[in-house]
């Protein structure tokens, strides 16, 4: 049986139109993934599962603010895994992003801006695959972010000069910024 979360994601992606061919494709393999397994959007899906995560930009369009991953070690956009409590991909993201962040006024665009599918071992502790679905969202003016446990650190970088490491990112904040 299909959920209130796996109904809200064909339907988002279904009315998605990429700017694309690779986002195009891939929006195509995340609809015939969710037609095929009614758990694609759970944590406990261990051949991958649908994931939301946020761009968050000042309030200027200037800096984006990253996290540098506990686990992972790297720096990152905000997002993570759907909870049970979900019923769309727009509100799991931008609940990552609050939980992440500490920032109670972000202003999420609903529509996607971008599709990524990367090989992780989360919470399964099994190799598996997330299938991120990302969004961007405003942060308001003067915003002061606070480190949550799952970071290491938080912190906003001008979005022409990243740190090392993230150069996976630049598409996406391209993509981002043109919102």
């Amino acid at each position: 049986m299909v959920n209130a979360l796996h109904a809200d994601a064909t339907a988002t992606l279904e009315k998605w139109q990429p700017t694309d061919a690779g986002q195009e494709s891939l929006r195509h393999s995340y609809l015939g993934y969710l037609a095929a397994r009614a758990d694609a959007c759970d944590r406990s899906c261990a051949a991958g599962h649908l994931t939301a995560s946020t761009v968050v930009l000042d309030a200027e369009g200037e800096h984006v603010l990253l996290t540098l991953h506990g686990r992972l070690g790297r720096w990152l956009q905000l997002g993570g895994h759907c909870e049970p409590e979900d019923t769309s991909l727009a509100e799991a993201a931008l609940r990552e992003a609050t939980e992440e962040s500490g920032l109670r006024e972000l202003t999420l665009d609903p529509e996607p801006v971008h599709l990524d599918v990367h090989p992780v071992t989360c919470s399964l502790g099994v190799p598996t695959r997330h299938f991120d679905v990302r969004f961007v969202a405003r942060a308001g003016q003067g915003a002061r972010p606070v480190v949550s446990e799952e970071s290491e650190d938080l912190r906003w970088w001008p979005v022409r000069q990243l740190p090392p490491g993230t150069e996976d990112l630049t598409e996406l904040i391209a993509a981002a910024l043109d919102r």
